[in-house]
């Protein structure tokens, strides 16, 4: 495992699957030149066999290969969940397919023979696109361990305040007194983690999407 020198936590690593071995080796040591860690896979079955959902990284991918092909382990991660970013490797052929894939959610396709520089871009993108995949997830789960915590009484509150109602209409509309509101108001800010009632808004349209 690789240690990028902050703790114990791995790098994130190229996929490779490919079933020509020279283009293998040649993305292998186009990836390890600019200091990227990669595996490479001779059958889309192999990948599977090694990876488990949550390593970080991306997986660049060719469309035609023996068995599972391309389009069909995308479909099978798709399926599974796993958003690991896809970038299809294609030939000249396969560029219909290639559009397919994209609308199935691969981040960009390259063409055989390609230009490293143009490849190397896209791999950089695709990490990028990880590391924002994964904030986003962990701070979902944040999200959603701090709503855990409400009562239903306080996830009213939270609804009507983050909906633009006043503490008034609030105690209105649930038969108290504005105090209780704002006490209620305030232990939701609390357990929110929220600095803010706009941060608190933010929060309410993260957790209903």
């Amino acid at each position: 495992m690789n240690d990028n020198g902050n703790g114990n936590a791995p790098r994130p690593t190229v996929f490779v699957v490919d079933d020509d071995e020279a283009m293998r080796s040649s993305l292998q040591w186009l990836i390890e030149s600019v200091d990227l860690p990669v595996e490479c896979y001779a059958s889309a079955e192999a990948f599977l066999d090694a990876y488990y959902p949550g390593r970080s990284g991306c997986l660049l991918l060719d469309v035609r290969m023996p068995g599972m092909g391309g389009l069909e382990l995308q479909e099978y991660l798709r399926r599974h969940e796993i958003t690991i970013p896809v970038i299809i490797i294609t030939g000249h052929g396969d560029v219909p397919m290639s559009v397919r894939a994209m609308k199935e959610g691969a981040i960009d396709f390259i063409e055989k023979p390609f230009n490293d520089e143009l490849l190397l871009d896209a791999i950089r993108n695709a990490l990028a696109v990880d590391e924002r995949q994964r904030q986003e997830q962990t701070l979902r789960a944040e999200l959603a361990a701090c709503l855990a915590t409400l009562t239903p009484r306080e996830h009213e509150v939270m609804e009507m305040v983050t909906a633009g109602r006043s503490n008034k209409e609030i105690a209105s509309a649930l038969g108290v007194s504005s105090k209780t509101v704002e006490a209620h108001r305030a232990k939701v800010m609390d357990k929110m983690k929220a600095s803010s009632l706009a941060e608190l808004v933010r929060m309410s349209i993260m957790a209903r999407q």
